[in-house]
């Protein structure tokens, strides 16, 4: 068999990041197989449904790297199709239509809920004679649902689960309209686009029992059904807004890099042995459904960040630099001119060894790209204003003279001037950072010195000791 797996995401907001996860899961699934990973916009709800939703979830699956087979379908466009089937089971005795007015519906469901009954249609319009049908009621067309026995779900990851037949009605499939519910609209999509595996979250378990029967009054195979428990926040609640960032575009914006989250989602809710760091390529090779885990997964910020920490320091400067200068542009005011670029590009060997995301690599990297005389934080204007301007104006005149501009050199120097003026390191150190950086966090500062270059060094230096 070849597998087809899908990503069927509803276009009225972003890229949730439990449906990154599914769509994740999919890709992986069908990539380990060989197979194909499809794309199909759930868009059947008009009124929530937007254009900017399905650019969105498009450019999160692109920005993770979930690339997938064939073009998207889209499920509105199929509504003709899904009804002709509905129609099919109409023809075949397999479905009815079902005259019910609203207000009968709500003092039936009134009636059982005083009565502490399930609320459920009662399959009043099964097989009563349509001559009877009201003329003011456009009525909709229900499955002829079995009523005795049970039907089975035998779930990769949840078990086998049962139901009994009489717990569920005989559901819509097209309403008075003559619109396709969502039920309807699923199962024949997932038929026609020959999805051999339905992996998606456990949220929708119970949509299945539905949905087999609909695929058994069709006389289709079943899919093979894997429901994942959800992702709950840190505190064990189900993850809401209130957890903070819901969407995939915002872990973007916090400076996470694609691998990192792809890592850190795969993570939650499956696993190989002890490994955590698990780049792409071998996400593929390991992927099983048999290690998704059956009990949520919590969703922990801090150790994505982490995490994100160790891809920032696997990366390619080149491609680092690129993700930063846009950021530092915003911070700096301008575009990063190709000098600076080439410099910032050097610097992010020195940079990303103390990063943890983008955000924070372009926060250190931004005293490169200012234009002098530097604006001091608190703490740098204070080492200066003790005695660190003291120990900048003699080293000054040493360095001016350093007929070598190298880091090794420049550390060499300055350990010789401060044994000869029994000073600690440190002591010329930090001085030399608060005039170099405008902060007392840098990478090493003679690495520094060496990328900013003799002038631009020198620069800085004397600003700071004429106090501008």
């Amino acid at each position: 068999m070849s597998v087809v797996t899908r990503f069927a995401p509803s276009p009225t907001g972003f890229l949730h990041i439990g449906g990154a996860r599914t769509a994740l899961f999919n890709y992986l699934f069908a990539r380990h197989h060989g197979g194909k990973f499809l794309l199909r916009i759930e868009d059947t709800d008009r009124a929530r449904s937007t254009q900017a939703a399905v650019d969105a979830i498009i450019d999160g699956l692109t920005w993770l790297g979930l690339d997938w087979d064939s073009e998207p379908i889209f499920q509105f466009a199929r509504a003709g199709r899904h009804a002709e089937l509905a129609n099919r089971l109409l023809s075949e005795g397999k479905a009815y239509h079902c005259y019910c007015s609203p207000a009968e519906l709500d003092a039936m469901r009134a009636e059982q809920k005083a009565n502490g009954l399930p609320m459920r249609y009662d399959g009043r319009w099964r097989d009563r004679d349509p001559a009877e049908a009201p003329q003011d009621v456009r009525p909709v067309v229900r499955l002829k649902a079995p009523r005795d026995g049970e039907t089975k779900l035998a779930d990769q990851v949840q078990g086998e689960v049962i139901v009994a037949n009489a717990q569920l009605d005989d559901m819509v499939l097209l309403r008075g309209d003559g619109t396709p519910t969502y039920m309807l609209s699923v199962v024949v999509d997932d038929h026609d686009m020959g999805i051999t595996h339905v992996i998606r979250g456990d949220d929708h378990l119970t949509n299945s029992f539905r949905q087999i029967q609909l695929y058994n009054a069709f006389g289709w195979q079943l899919p093979i059904f894997s429901h994942i428990p959800l992702i709950h926040g840190a505190d064990g609640a189900k993850l809401s807004k209130r957890h903070g960032a819901l969407g995939a575009d915002a872990y973007r914006d916090l400076g996470i890099l694609p691998e990192a989250l792809c890592n850190y989602l795969l993570r939650l809710g499956w696993s190989h042995g002890d490994a955590e760091i698990i780049p792409r390529e071998k996400a593929i090779e390991w992927f099983n459904l048999e290690d998704i885990g059956r009990s949520p997964s919590r969703f922990d910020l801090a150790k994505l960040t982490n995490l994100n920490g160790h891809y920032l320091r696997e990366a390619d400067n080149d491609r680092l630099a690129r993700l930063v200068a846009p950021l530092l542009a915003a911070r700096v005011g301008h575009d990063v001119a190709p000098p600076q670029f080439e410099l910032l590009k050097t610097a992010m060997s020195g940079l990303k060894e103390r990063a943890k995301t983008l955000v924070e690599l372009a926060e250190s990297a931004v005293f490169y790209l200012l234009e002098r005389p530097l604006t001091l934080d608190d703490k740098a204007a204070k080492i200066l204003a003790e005695d660190g301007r003291a120990a900048l104006s003699s080293f000054a005149e040493s360095l001016a003279a350093l007929p070598e501009w190298r880091q090794e050199a420049l550390e060499n120097e300055a350990r010789l001037f401060a044994e000869a003026e029994n000073l600690k390191l440190g002591k010329l150190a930090q001085p030399l950072r608060a005039a170099l950086t405008g902060s007392t966090v840098s990478p090493p500062i003679f690495e520094v010195m060496q990328l900013l270059g003799r002038e631009e060094s020198l620069g800085r230096i004397n600003d700071a000791l004429r106090g501008r």
